[in-house]
């Protein structure tokens, strides 16, 4: 069912998605789907949920690269997630279509705290927290959360292109934790 979601999403928009478009796709019946997510909302919040458990996975590997030099290893995950997300279908979609006025499902990337900021933030308060072990965990805490706000922002509304906004934040970031 997600996997049909995620291919009408895709292919329609999010605005188009409802449980029987859903249903009739993944060839199971329309209550089958309301038994599994409740609502559209749950749908929603389950799509986005799997998406971002498999884009953070790949996160974790350009954070996590085997580099010494700490900005280079911060600006690589940040420049991933802008340059990956343009060529990811489902966040691609979202995207766009926020940046036309529909924002169906930006609020499950911007506005809900779980599963995206949670785990992007969980993610990055370790990393940070093995790279500077005397700073303090409330400095670490906001760290990770200005890398994760500021790079969703830029993955909205782009200042300049991906190498560059990555190279700003890691810098700015780093400056925080120094």
């Amino acid at each position: 069912m997600l996997d049909a979601a995620r291919d009408l999403t895709c292919s329609s928009g999010w605005d188009q998605v409802s449980l029987s478009a859903v249903a009739g796709a993944a060839e199971v019946s329309r209550p089958s789907v309301y038994k599994e997510f409740g609502n559209r909302a749950g749908l929603g919040r389950a799509l986005v949920v799997r998406e971002t458990q498999e884009f953070l996975a790949q996160v974790a590997q350009a954070l996590y690269p085997g580099e010494t030099d700490t900005r280079a290893s911060l600006r690589s995950p940040v420049h991933f997630v802008l340059t990956e997300a343009q060529s990811n279908p489902l966040v691609n979609a979202v995207v766009v279509a926020a940046r036309e006025g529909s924002d169906s499902l930006l609020p499950y990337l911007t506005a809900r705290a779980d599963p995206i900021f949670d785990a992007a933030q969980g993610l990055l308060r370790e990393w940070f927290g093995e790279r500077f072990p005397e700073t303090d965990t409330d400095v670490v805490a906001v760290a990770a959360d200005i890398t994760v706000r500021m790079t969703i922002s830029h993955l909205i509304l782009p200042e300049a292109d991906p190498g560059t906004t990555a190279d700003r934040l890691s810098q700015a970031v780093l400056k925080v934790l120094r």
